[in-house]
């Protein structure tokens, strides 16, 4: 599997949908970060988005795996290409977010080495559709990081 930068290419919005249902936010940190998408015999497998936050951190926004292929271990892969890179940018901190309601995202991020750092409340209230994962509404956002 290669993963590399998209550069004048447009970005996966129908895969980037699948993670994050607002085309308003996808928009917004695909002009301020950088795309990278997996490919597997010129196929595109999986994408995430890395944005420069504040200085020194990066954020790993928008992991998403197609889902003929997922639980195959794409999901550690990114993150694992997502930390290299920031180091190698030279960034000390790489930070990620998920739902208060997405128990499995919150499993695998503190497997790939991240701890939760704290809460945004009320961060997916002003999502235009209602976000309803394991039978729980979600409503805040998840703060996990990682010292590089």
């Amino acid at each position: 599997m290669k993963i590399r930068k998209l550069e004048d290419e447009a970005a996966p919005l129908k895969l980037l949908l699948s993670a994050d249902p607002s085309l308003e936010h996808i928009n917004d940190y695909l002009r301020r970060g950088n795309c990278y998408i997996a490919e597997e015999d010129s196929t595109l497998q999986a994408v995430y988005v890395l944005l420069p936050t504040k200085p020194g951190t990066v954020e790993l926004v928008n992991i998403a795996i197609e889902e003929k292929v997922q639980n195959r271990g794409i999901g550690k892969l990114l993150v694992k290409d997502a930390v290299s890179r920031a180091r190698l940018e030279g960034f000390k901190k790489i930070e990620v977010g998920t739902g208060n309601s997405s128990i499995d995202q919150l499993a695998f991020y503190q497997k790939c080495g991240f701890r939760i750092v704290g809460v945004e409340f009320d961060f997916f209230t002003d999502y235009e559709e209602e976000i309803i994962e394991n039978g729980i509404k979600c409503k805040d956002m998840i703060r996990l990081a990682q010292v590089l």
